[in-house]
């Protein structure tokens, strides 16, 4: 496996990065579909990789705007359009899951943006933003998605994206740590093999992240352009209404 990953220019526009935002997609619609009324339990497992997959994607795109050594307006967008789509997925989202004890996830992947930019860009606002971001996750952990690990999880990655391969064990640490690992690992160890299978994809996750961007990167997929900020918001009404159709 080469070490560490080229950083491709922001210019070019690689396959392998479209295709992990695709497998991160149809992950968390795996996930989700155990809220339609199935017993689908088995789709927990593959629905831990969504997270992460999406952070490892949101940290190319901090690589890629620091390799092409520009100030980011780009990057700025990148976080208007996370802000937004935050606001306008809300409402879904809460529809949809039943009693939701945290905010959908896109206020998880904006702090996070903030902190892998700072970490790229450690001057200026920048730096200020993210640190404001990082204190923002761990005041409003309970009520962030996979709280203030997702918000360190991308600048984990930026980090394994630069390095050998072995610093993906940072982030599947992390990515573990934002999961439900409370309860999974008790539940292992009573020998619960769903648990058991979370775990290790929990752990393995940024790794085969990393895998598909090294190895794939001449794959040819349909790219994902801003017209896919709206898959979230209506990923969750077309499954509200498949389960009011099933109900």
């Amino acid at each position: 496996m080469p070490d560490p990953i080229p950083t491709p220019i922001a210019a070019r526009r690689e396959g392998a990065l479209d295709l992990l935002k695709w497998l991160a997609l149809l992950c968390m619609l795996l996930d989700h579909l155990r809220y339609v009324g199935w017993s689908l339990d088995g789709l927990y497992v593959p629905g831990r990789l969504a997270f992460p997959w999406f952070c490892l994607a949101l940290a190319a795109n901090v690589a890629r705007a620091g390799a092409a050594d520009r100030e980011g307006a780009g990057q700025w967008r990148y976080l208007g359009w996370l802000l937004l789509f935050s606001l306008l997925s809300e409402v879904p989202y809460r529809l949809f899951i039943p009693d939701p004890d945290t905010l959908n996830v896109l206020p998880t992947l904006a702090l996070g943006l903030l902190v892998a930019r700072a970490w790229q860009r450690p001057s200026g606002p920048t730096l200020w933003l993210g640190v404001g971001a990082g204190l923002l996750g761990g005041l409003f952990d309970r009520q962030l998605m996979f709280g203030l690990f997702g918000v360190l999880l991308p600048l984990a990655l930026l980090l394994a994206l630069q390095r050998r391969w072995y610093w993906a064990l940072l982030p599947g640490l992390l990515c573990l740590a934002a999961n439900q690992w409370e309860s999974l690992l008790p539940a292992a160890r009573q020998g619960n093999q769903l648990a058991a299978w979370a775990l290790g994809v929990c752990l393995l996750a940024p790794g085969l992240g990393l895998l598909v961007l090294r190895r794939l990167r001449e794959v040819s997929v349909p790219p994902m352009r801003r017209w896919a900020y709206l898959l979230y918001p209506g990923h969750f009404l077309l499954l509200l209404a498949l389960r009011n159709l099933l109900a």
